[in-house]
């Protein structure tokens, strides 16, 4: 290939230059032929690429066909259903109800009703009226001198700084006619969660953005400046999340503006890597007595933690503690391993933490056995995105749920893969102003409380189809799988 190029190559730039001789009209083509024999020629010499050594040229149309892969296999290839981390029947679920537009499918189901993956709900011959209103859940009753009222469907953590200003701050504002809260990521709370005065949700890392000390360590002062604010509803730790439990967040450097910079107190420009694990306390007893203290520190707001499960033993562990010492949090959040909008190393995002699902479960029944789970609220968070996957999560046992890309997809993320890299196109995922300004807050802040609407009412619609008009009474008998469907149509013996 290379004495092809050469040969070829210098053919017709010897070609081109006796032309120009003969005549100059011809000179325009001594120009590029020039230059791409030069571009070779370096392919042929540097050592980094040894597609390019060996393929001078050509090779190049191997890293442009790689740097368009993702959107070559989302818009040509990617049927409806097989989309991934979210299929397209989904991702055009939550515009539809985003825009207010007509969210029915046409022709029947595209799933294979008996893959063994495939779950349904048991709906009953004697539906009930769905609830007009959707019922709150109380955070902090008994415990807290200013408990929380809370959607059953609110936004998951997602940090300023991974995500765009004007992103936050049209959630800010959605959040705010919707009535739900808006968590704030452990990036820490910024006047872009402040500006839509929408009930906030301040989370806590292991880096104490917000209120660490130049060591970064926690500070107690600077937290209560920021926890006694009216917008602050309640504090949540988090232990771990879905993307990369027991792995730190990551802030790339270039995302890392002047400005984040003051709001987490470090330095700009640099990359912000936090801890895998808290300063501030050891231990489950530990855990339970910053939980009160927090309390405390915020005058009394709800406090609670989130967390991956991993290891069963250590959950097991901490509701032993809070029998022994009766100190509990208000609420407990279950990250499942499919969820994660920020950025995580690939051996984190897939093979770390425990899937949803089964996490709750485990939670739940947990929280059963050592008589718990009456005293806190259970919230549930990882790729839940249709009025389906919420019925899911309170059929297992949540009493609340939230989502953050169901709510970046109502901001307009079209799921390009770029979050990580400051490209990302709808100006969601980026600190790019040239990318930033494309996205307009007066138009996604609607959309933003319409997607939540919809699919609160999609879901009291759903229960209500199974027999069920309150949130709170659905149960696991709710749903069958493929392998059941199939059991109840076999002949019974005898």
């Amino acid at each position: 290939m290379r004495r092809l190029f050469l040969a070829v190559g210098a053919t017709l730039v010897v070609a081109a230059a006796l032309l120009t001789w003969w005549h100059l009209a011809f000179a325009w083509l001594l120009v590029p032929l020039v230059v791409l024999f030069g571009v070779g020629l370096r392919d042929m010499l540097q050592r980094e690429h040894s597609i390019l050594r060996n393929f001078p040229l050509a090779g190049h149309l191997r890293f442009l066909f790689e740097a368009i892969s993702p959107e070559i296999q989302q818009y040509f290839i990617e049927r409806h259903t097989d989309g991934v981390p979210i299929s397209r029947n989904h991702r055009a679920l939550v515009y539809q109800r985003a825009k207010d537009l007509d969210p029915t499918h046409p022709f029947g189901t595209e799933l294979d009703l008996y893959d063994k993956g495939y779950e349904g709900l048991r709906h009953s011959m004697y539906p009930v009226q769905a609830l007009e209103q959707e019922p709150r859940v109380t955070i902090g009753a008994g415990r807290c001198t200013q408990p929380y009222e809370a959607s059953m469907l609110n936004i998951s953590a997602m940090s300023y700084g991974a995500l765009s200003g004007r992103a936050i701050e049209a959630l800010s504002h959605g959040a705010r006619a919707g009535g739900f809260y808006l968590n704030t990521g452990e990036g820490s709370l910024t006047e872009h969660h402040l500006v839509g005065e929408c009930d906030v949700v301040w989370q806590i890392g292991t880096g104490y953005f917000g209120c660490r000390d130049d060591q970064g360590r926690f500070d107690r002062d600077a937290f209560v400046e920021r926890a006694r604010r009216p917008e602050v509803k309640m504090i949540e730790i988090k232990l771990s999340q879905g993307a990369k439990p027991g792995h730190g967040g990551v802030l790339p450097a270039i995302k890392n503006t002047e400005e984040i910079a003051r709001v987490r107190l470090v330095e700009p420009h640099r990359t912000v890597l936090s801890p895998p694990g808290h300063s501030a306390f050891q231990g489950p007893r530990g855990l339970l007595e910053f939980v009160a203290s927090l309390r405390e520190l915020s005058g009394g707001k709800p406090v609670g933690f989130k967390l991956c499960i991993g290891r069963e033993d250590e959950f097991r562990a901490l509701c032993e503690a809070m029998v022994e010492t009766d100190l509990l949090p208000d609420f407990i959040t279950v990250d499942g391993a499919e969820g994660g909008t920020g950025a995580a190393p690939l051996e984190f995002t897939d093979s770390v933490g425990m899937p949803m699902r089964p996490a709750l479960q485990l939670v739940h029944r947990t929280l059963q056995e050592f008589d718990l789970r009456e005293r806190l609220v259970l919230i549930a968070s990882g790729k839940l995105l249709t009025a389906a996957s919420l019925v899911r999560a309170l059929a297992l046992g949540a009493d609340v749920c939230n989502s953050a890309r169901a709510f970046m997809l109502s901001l307009g993320c079209i799921q390009a893969l770029r979050c990580d890299k400051n490209t990302c196109p709808t100006g969601v995922a980026t600190q790019d102003p040239e990318l930033v300004k494309g996205l307009s807050v007066a138009d996604k802040r609607l959309r933003v409380e319409r997607f939540h609407r919809n699919t609160v009412r999609a879901t009291l619609d759903l229960i209500a189809a199974c027999g069920v008009s309150d949130p709170a009474q659905v149960t696991t008998d709710i749903f069958l799988d493929a392998e059941s469907w199939a059991d109840l149509g076999n002949p019974r013996p005898g």
